[in-house]
């Protein structure tokens, strides 16, 4: 899937405050309409030392680009605090959100 980075403070913040949230297993999902396919990882130091944050932001980056095509949304992926991340459960996880949600890009025009 093809989609931009949601790189500045300002557009995170807006996301943040203004978008819907969601809640799966492993991570919350927060979205909001924009005009193009956006998404940005929030993982804080809670989740452990360097190493171990770009594991799951890599796992999170490469679930959300192998997932169904999404809309056009700002997302905003937060993982919950486990003891082991899987790629498996975070893209059924996206997946799930993204068909419960309808986000999907409609492919029919």
């Amino acid at each position: 899937m093809e989609y931009a980075r949601l790189k500045k403070a300002k557009k995170i913040t807006a996301v943040l405050r203004g978008g819907k949230r969601v809640y799966a297993d492993t991570l919350a999902f927060v979205y909001s309409p924009s005009k193009e396919a956006e998404m940005a990882v929030c993982v804080g130091k809670k989740y452990g030392k360097s190493v171990q944050r770009n594991r799951i932001k890599r796992l999170l980056r490469e679930a959300f680009r192998a997932s169904r095509q999404i809309g056009p949304y700002s997302v905003l992926l937060i993982p919950k605090k486990a003891e082991d991340y899987s790629f498996a459960a975070f893209k059924r996880d996206i997946e799930k959100i993204i068909g419960k949600e309808k986000l999907g890009e409609d492919r029919t025009a």
